[in-house]
């Protein structure tokens, strides 16, 4: 690692309309309890359509990982350490971070990327409290899965395991990023026999959730109950929805059997409810899952080294910084897994 850090950085401006430039900013010096991590792997994510077509002031990108360049007064984290950074910038300190729901933080000093500077530039400012040390074997590009992929993939199982104690079939919305990782982690963690159904529109994508071992449906002219009965399945007992898309959430609830689940991780939309028919009577539960909580990391951590080979599989573009553009061009067309900057 270079221990020289410039007094100034090119980072990646997002413009408006589409269009990404460079812009010269200050290299922030860590204060008290602050790291500084030079960037090396920033994922791209469906959030950050609203910076890339509205502009914004603030540098996007919250899957970073990187390595601590310099480390403030008061830090323990050893410069040259590798790690990835949580988006969230929980305070550690209210009622829902005190019970480990650091994703629910009362007091957010900060999400990266979105209201603080984050990965696409070659240095980003953090506190070491949302910095997750992985170690050298696992390379930037894997540890960015970490994050949305197998973060928010796996809490969404999770938030789905307290209503469904034993799952025995699942329906995903959405074949995109979070979606192949709600795919890949259901899979790693409740087995690989259970049968995962995967719906979307594109199929590039639709391949990519056969590839990981799901059973896609294709519903540009079918509903996803109809291409559950095409295999031989009348209903689910859970549905996570990653898609975002009101049409597509409601279109799962009918697929959804009696005392079943759906879990919302997909932000925008509405889901529209006849509380008696849909919920009471059939008993069923509908629940929010937002990203994860930073105590997840660990498990996750242990899960990428055993299963790498096949979790790798959901990356399936990589750019230089120099080539943003590109890459957001690329990835707006949905003909991409998850898409990685490498710096």
């Amino acid at each position: 690692m270079n221990n020289i850090i410039p007094d100034t950085m090119y980072v990646p401006r997002f413009l408006g309309e589409g269009r990404i430039g460079p812009i010269e900013k200050l290299v922030p010096e860590p204060g008290p309890g602050q790291l500084l991590i030079q960037v090396k792997a920033n994922a791209l994510c469906g959030s950050e359509r609203g910076q890339f077509f509205n502009g914004t002031e603030v540098t996007p990108g919250h899957e970073a990982a990187g390595v601590v360049a310099a480390a403030g007064p008061g830090t323990t984290t050893p410069v040259g350490a590798a790690g990835v950074v949580f988006l969230m910038d929980f305070c550690g300190e209210c009622r829902s971070c005190l019970r480990g729901r650091t994703n629910q933080c009362l007091a957010k000093r900060g999400d990266m990327g979105f209201n603080r500077d984050g990965g696409y530039g070659a240095y980003e400012l953090v506190n070491e409290t949302i910095f997750f040390p992985v170690g050298e074997d696992i390379s930037p590009a894997e540890a960015t899965m970490l994050l949305d992929i197998m973060g928010t993939g796996g809490h969404a199982i999770e938030r789905a395991l307290k209503m469904e104690l034993a799952i025995g079939s699942l329906l995903v919305v959405g074949a995109g990023p979070i979606g192949l990782g709600v795919l890949a982690m259901a899979r790693l963690l409740l087995g690989e026999g259970l049968p995962v159904f995967v719906t979307d529109v594109v199929p590039y994508r639709l391949n990519l959730a056969r590839d990981l071992g799901g059973q896609p449906l294709d519903v540009r002219e079918q509903s996803p109950q109809d291409g559950l009965r095409a295999h031989g399945q009348e209903r689910v007992d859970v549905a996570i929805d990653t898609s975002g898309n009101a049409l597509a959430r409601q279109a799962a609830l009918p697929a959804i059997d009696r005392d079943g689940s759906l879990v919302c991780v997909g932000h925008g939309g509405e889901l529209t409810l006849n509380v008696s028919r849909d919920v009471i009577a059939p008993e069923r539960a509908v629940l929010g899952s937002e990203y994860f909580r930073y105590d997840e990391l660990p498990a996750n951590l242990e899960r990428l080294r055993v299963h790498r080979a096949y979790l790798n599989q959901i990356i399936t573009h990589r750019f230089g910084v120099d080539e943003i553009q590109g890459a957001f061009e690329t990835f707006w067309k949905g003909e991409t897994g998850k898409v990685v900057i490498e710096q």
